[in-house]
């Protein structure tokens, strides 16, 4: 396969700058079904996973400091798009404090669940417990998940940050309507910080939906009234309740034993 021809581009007014600023923002990422990662193992690992880049843009530097994995890239990948960029450029539109030289734009997906246990996400709103929750999910075997209207945007950079690959390898379903719940028909599941059922003492039904909340909401009262069952997990008293990222990876290695 002949190595791809890079579009050089020298203008922040270029039609695909403009795109890369707009994909800043969640109104735009919906509009165009589309979202950027800049990071150079996030997109290697994407690739090896089956999911491509709709375009890829680098810069002088980045392919001189990184040609084995830039070759993998152009290599394995079957976008046409390709882009050369200044440094300049590349922080002119960037989300990182430091640009790391490459971003890679892909496309939106229609999530499809299959037929095991969900993960239902009511109201967590910051990206970096969005992420590592989706991260423990994969860790553990979870790979469905549901987010209702209330969730950070999916494809939030810091999201993406804290998520790393598992933005590729989880069947994700955004609730934007809310209605998700009311068609489910697996046994909810809610977590509490005090009350409930003991983790350790309880065995989840083979399939199930787990629903967690955020931290300083909790979840909402019309999803505690259709749960089945409260969970709790025990802690010392000298502190009130866990982060959310962190009681879902003790939750999901805990009902991953049983």
């Amino acid at each position: 396969m002949n190595s791809p021809v890079y579009q050089k581009i020298s203008s922040f007014q270029n039609n695909q700058i403009k795109i890369l600023e707009k994909l800043n923002y969640k109104k735009y990422r919906q509009e165009l079904r589309a979202f950027t990662v800049e990071n150079l193992i996030i997109i290697i690992d994407a690739l090896k996973a089956g999911y491509d880049f709709e375009a890829l843009f680098i810069t002088e530097e980045f392919a001189k400091i990184h040609q084995d994995k830039l070759a993998y890239l152009e290599k394995k990948s079957l976008s046409k798009n390709f882009y050369l960029i200044s440094s300049k450029i590349n922080k002119h539109y960037s989300n990182l404090d430091t640009p790391s030289g490459i971003t890679a734009i892909y496309k939106t997906r229609i999530g499809q669940l299959n037929k095991t246990s969900v993960i239902y996400l009511n109201g967590i709103s910051d990206p970096g417990n969005l992420g590592t929750i989706m991260r423990s999910a994969l860790a553990f075997n979870f790979k469905n998940l549901v987010l209702d209207k209330n969730c950070v945007d999916l494809y939030n950079p810091k999201v993406i940050s804290a998520a790393k690959d598992a933005i590729f390898k989880l069947n994700i379903i955004e609730d934007r309507s809310d209605t998700w719940l009311n068609n489910n028909k697996l046994p909810i599941y809610v977590t509490t910080a005090n009350q409930g059922v003991a983790l350790e003492e309880f065995k989840p039904a083979p399939t199930y939906c787990l629903v967690l909340g955020s931290e300083s909401h909790g979840i909402s009262p019309l999803i505690m009234k259709r749960a089945q069952v409260s969970l709790k997990i025990k802690i010392s008293n000298k502190i009130e309740s866990l982060n959310v990222a962190t009681a879902a990876s003790i939750i999901f290695y805990e009902f991953n034993q049983k």
